[in-house]
């Protein structure tokens, strides 16, 4: 894996000198300012709406995703601190140098390193999401519903729209519908960008 391009915040110089000299200890680590950085690590009281309003004042690239140490804490909605680009929470009291950097470095690849019992806040909160306002309409939480998925991923396999018409038994005219629906709903100008969207979004 390269090096990381990784800013620090802090309001106190000394908790920012404290961050910035730990990371600095890794070869996968390159630090650089808050509006150059992949990763922002970020040093906050708690995670609540104060913390929030600070990531949303920071001048980091949309691209950017959060690592905040926290003194201890959580009192903000677990979906609102995902939408802010929070990745990875850690607490004060635990954090070592090893922890960070390997908390960075996830963030890095797309992963997340959150408490568990905020990950299973968050899960509540999809199935919940799912079961009373998305599946009554067919969609899951991508936006997309499950033959839509269907479709997207036979168009990224190279399939003409009659092909996947006779591998899900519709008519061509069916996922013509389809995959302008999509199209629609999500803004999106041709086939290609409906795929992108899809794979970003991890779905297929």
């Amino acid at each position: 894996m390269s090096s990381v391009l990784v800013a620090v915040h802090a309001v106190d110089p000394l908790t920012k000198a404290g961050l910035a000299a730990c990371l600095g200890k890794s070869t996968h680590v390159t630090l650089t300012a808050v509006g150059e950085a992949e990763t922002v690590v970020a040093a906050v009281s708690a995670v609540d709406a104060a913390a929030l309003d600070l990531l949303r004042g920071l001048p980091a690239p949309a691209r950017a995703r959060f690592v905040l140490v926290a003194d201890g804490g959580w009192y903000a909605d677990p979906a609102a601190v995902a939408e802010h680009r929070v990745r990875a929470v850690l607490w004060r009291a635990e954090v070592d140098v090893t922890t960070l950097v390997r908390a960075v470095r996830a963030v890095a690849v797309g992963q997340a390193c959150l408490p568990p019992v905020v990950q299973g806040r968050l899960l509540d909160q999809l199935e919940y999401v799912q079961r009373e306002v998305l599946g009554s309409r067919g969609l899951t939480a991508s936006g997309l519903s499950s033959r839509e998925i269907d479709v997207l991923r036979l168009v990224s396999e190279g399939m003409t729209l009659s092909e996947i018409a006779a591998k899900l038994s519709y008519s061509e005219r069916t996922i013509k519908n389809i995959v302008s629906a999509v199209m629609i709903r999500l803004g999106l100008r041709n086939r290609v960008q409906a795929v992108s969207y899809a794979i970003r979004a991890g779905l297929i």
